[in-house]
């Protein structure tokens, strides 16, 4: 489990950690860029994200029924974290959080089937100020579900955590652990 950890670890320094001059989600302006999209989308990156994010689960005793998040962000978690979770158990159902409601079809803002009232965590693959994160908690919310932990691959240590007090939050890294060790920080 702990080679596991450090392995995942190993993957977002090597994959994910970008320098350079970047505008974040949140507009503000940054000299590193944590693209976890270029590790989740590895098989390895994929497979190790899912087994943490159960670890973690399991460990803090979150019970619940579906797994979803924000497109794109969340998109490469929530699904093998579900196919994970269907051989580990407990099984936990995906979602997919539009940033729009469809103007075709259903109209849904929502993709997956998680009915009313199903206990859910809702995951990100960055948390800076955490505003991607609440879009999705709110859109989760008013869809009738209830939030019971918020899980991120990466916690940029900017301000997130706090705005997220509401619920347990649970981030696998935060800057500090990426950072330490990694070379040319």
């Amino acid at each position: 489990m702990r080679d596991e950890r450090e392995r995942l670890k190993d993957l977002l320094r090597e994959h994910s950690l970008m320098f350079g001059d970047f505008t974040l989600a949140s507009g503000r302006k940054s000299k590193y860029y944590f693209d976890s999209k270029r590790t989740t989308l590895l098989p390895e990156g994929a497979y190790l994200t899912a087994r943490e994010i159960l670890r973690v689960l399991r460990e803090k005793e979150v019970r619940a029924e579906a797994i979803g998040g924000l497109t794109l962000g969340a998109d490469p978690i929530v699904c093998p974290v579900a196919a994970l979770s269907f051989v580990e158990g407990p099984p936990l159902r995906a979602f997919i959080v539009r940033k729009e409601a469809k103007e075709h079809g259903t109209g849904r803002r929502i993709e997956g089937v998680v009915p009313r009232g199903a206990r859910v965590v809702v995951v990100d693959d960055v948390v800076t100020t955490a505003g991607s994160t609440l879009k999705a908690i709110e859109a989760a919310e008013e869809a009738g579900l209830d939030v019971v932990a918020v899980v991120c691959i990466v916690d940029r240590e900017e301000g997130g955590t706090e705005k997220l007090a509401r619920w347990p939050f649970f981030p696998l890294y935060r800057r500090s652990e990426i950072f330490s060790g990694a070379e040319g920080v």
